[in-house]
């Protein structure tokens, strides 16, 4: 983002959309869907909590060559799996939204 730019306008300027800044319906309907993203975020952050578990089997023999990286990817993992319980409370939400314009 071009912080120059927004810095000097005003409290009703309006800014120009970017150019191609929207897809086409045929765009979007030619990527994954969302259930398809979100099969596939689970699966990747299923291996990387699997992975995890075997750094921290390995952490707790002292079977660990490089204690920095084992911990940078328990991090990793952490993360990704509050992001992940975050996304699913969105979700949620959304779709309790949708069932109160329901009735």
């Amino acid at each position: 983002m071009n912080i120059e730019a927004l810095q000097g306008l005003g409290a009703h300027d309006e800014v120009a959309p970017l150019s191609g800044a929207r897809a086409s319906a045929a765009e979007v309907s030619a990527g994954p869907s969302f259930t398809e993203r979100v099969s596939s975020g689970l699966q990747e952050l299923n291996g990387q909590l699997l992975a995890a578990q075997g750094d921290l089997q390995r952490l707790a023999v002292g079977d660990v060559d490089n204690l920095h990286e084992v911990m940078v990817r328990l991090e990793e993992s952490r993360i990704a799996l509050q992001l992940a319980m975050q996304v699913r409370n969105r979700v949620l939400e959304a779709y309790q939204d949708v069932m109160r314009m329901q009735i």
